[in-house]
């Protein structure tokens, strides 16, 4: 018997020709509730990395459960993967990547963390997800570019505002209001040059820990 390929669930974190190059997959966009329900009986690897969230209903615990009771490997990291994956990483499902490490660690919380816009058709981005900010905050703050104070006040402004209007931009001006201007320019020199994006990432590590435990059979 052939076996199927591994399903991948993803969306705006990392672009599916790009993560086809990197691991022969089953790609799909990304998942919403009842849709693991619908894979074929034969799959023996899941990777969740992007899901529906306030569109749609969340993809449930108990049908993730279900997977793993069938002896299925379900991976989960970037964004709605590693949310899950934190929760459920008693139970079974395996955790990539650092947005995994902050919910399981306690030290970030809440949905809202990994949500963002983006568009339906071409799966592009339209936000920034809050977790990339807070990260990339984070480490300005550890460089010494922006004390962690100040950090922490940013982050602050930036959960205010509806998660379709965060981005790098709306930073960018709020830090123009809020901090000294040489701070505040330091600060953008920074980011433009050197922030992370850290879905993507981890996106890229769950692709390359479902390619190694593959090839390992």
């Amino acid at each position: 018997m052939v076996e199927l390929r591994p399903v991948i669930y993803l969306g705006p974190s990392l672009d599916h020709k790009e993560a086809a190059s990197i691991l022969d997959a089953d790609y799909r966009p990304p998942v919403k509730r009842g849709d693991l329900l619908q894979l074929p009986k034969d799959v023996e690897v899941v990777g969740i990395v992007d899901g529906l969230m306030l569109t749609d209903a969340a993809v449930g615990h108990r049908e993730i459960i279900s997977l793993l009771e069938r002896g299925i490997r379900v991976f989960g990291g970037g964004s709605m993967g590693a949310l899950r994956a934190a929760e459920l990483s008693d139970m079974g499902m395996i955790g990539i990547g650092r947005i995994y490490e902050e919910y399981s660690s306690g030290r970030v919380e809440g949905d809202d963390e990994v949500v963002l816009s983006f568009d339906p058709f071409t799966q592009a981005a339209l936000s920034e997800p809050l977790i990339n900010l807070r990260l990339n905050l984070l480490y300005a703050s550890e460089k010494g570019i922006i004390t962690s104070a100040d950090a922490d006040v940013l982050l602050k402004e930036l959960k205010k505002e509806f998660y379709p209007r965060r981005s790098y931009e709306m930073l960018f001006y709020i830090a123009n209001n809020i901090l000294l201007n040489k701070d505040a320019q330091a600060l953008e020199e920074h980011l433009r040059k050197s922030k992370i994006d850290f879905k993507r990432n981890d996106a890229i590590l769950l692709l390359n820990a479902v390619k190694a435990t593959i090839e390992k059979k």
